[in-house]
């Protein structure tokens, strides 16, 4: 554009015009970032729904797994105590113990009994050594609640999962429990090392 054409442009513009000008352009410019904004911010939330869904999708197929596996050894167990000389004649799930304030102290996932034993049960699906060291304390508790009330029955503990690798295994076996595995669709008690021997509470 010439500077002869740029003054004919010119021509007729006040400063109140340019302002309006000016203003009419900011405000569509305000306007175009706010529905931006709006856009990005429902993106924003659509994802974040999104996630929120996946995680929970994740959450209960890990929950789905668990279920199924504690199921596979609640039908087995019983048995397999039975044949190792522990015969059985009462298995409870989610054994709560508590106080007399009603506090719960711990809850053990399987209680296997009879009338000289009790067996403590820790099920996971994938069991750490973690998991086997919070199953000790767990049975120092229970222990205390039964003596407390009485009951002379010796404590075994055990611990159960579907994934148990090698070095948790030993270590279990190693505080005196009792291991038992995932075959398949069924469940065995893992040999034990020579010399093996229950630890009694």
């Amino acid at each position: 554009m010439t500077a002869e054409q740029a003054a004919e442009a010119a021509k007729g513009l006040t400063f109140e015009k340019v302002w309006t000008a000016m203003m009419e352009s900011r405000q569509r410019m305000e306007e175009s970032n706010r529905e931006w904004k709006e856009r990005m911010d429902e993106s924003d939330q659509r994802i974040k729904k999104n996630l929120a869904e996946l995680s929970k999708n994740i959450g209960g197929l890990g929950n789905s797994i668990g279920h199924v596996i504690e199921a596979m050894f609640k039908n087995e167990l019983w048995k397999k105590f039975t044949d190792i000389g522990f015969p059985v004649t009462r298995q409870s799930e989610r054994v709560k113990f508590g106080d007399i304030n009603k506090r719960v102290l711990t809850e053990v996932d399987l209680l296997i009994e009879n009338g000289e034993y009790a067996i403590a049960v820790e099920i996971k699906t994938d069991m750490k050594i973690e998991f086997v060291n919070d199953h000790l304390e767990r049975i120092e508790i229970v222990r205390r609640y039964l003596d407390e009330r009485g009951d002379k029955r010796k404590l075994i503990g055990a611990v159960a999962g579907g994934n148990i690798p090698e070095s948790v295994l030993k270590y279990a076996q190693k505080q005196g429990f009792y291991v038992v595995l995932q075959n398949g669709d069924s469940v065995s008690i893992a040999d034990a090392p020579q010399g093996f021997k229950a630890r009694e509470w």
